[in-house]
């Protein structure tokens, strides 16, 4: 959902992320492509694929964050059956 969100409303996307300064980023990025649009036509969308990289980067390092806490919390996990 929130790529869809990113993909439509590049900034709100951005903002329901967590990523204010991306958002902001995001909206100069709007501006500068909209006034560049005019001119080429596919720049219209670079703001919708820098909110889709963003939230997916943000996401995995949120990911591998729990990962690791988890790690710390807990130990590494128990090799498998077949090294031991």
């Amino acid at each position: 959902m929130i790529y869809i969100l990113a993909i439509l409303l590049p900034p709100l996307g951005l903002l329901f992320n967590g990523q204010p300064l991306a958002a902001i980023g995001n909206v100069v990025l709007l501006v500068v492509c909209g006034v560049l649009g005019l001119l080429f036509p596919g720049l219209w969308a670079v703001p919708s694929i820098h909110a889709v990289v963003s939230v997916y980067m943000t996401r995995e390092d949120r990911r591998h964050r729990e990962i690791v806490d988890a790690i710390e919390r807990h130990g590494p996990p128990p090799p498998p059956s077949w090294r031991r």
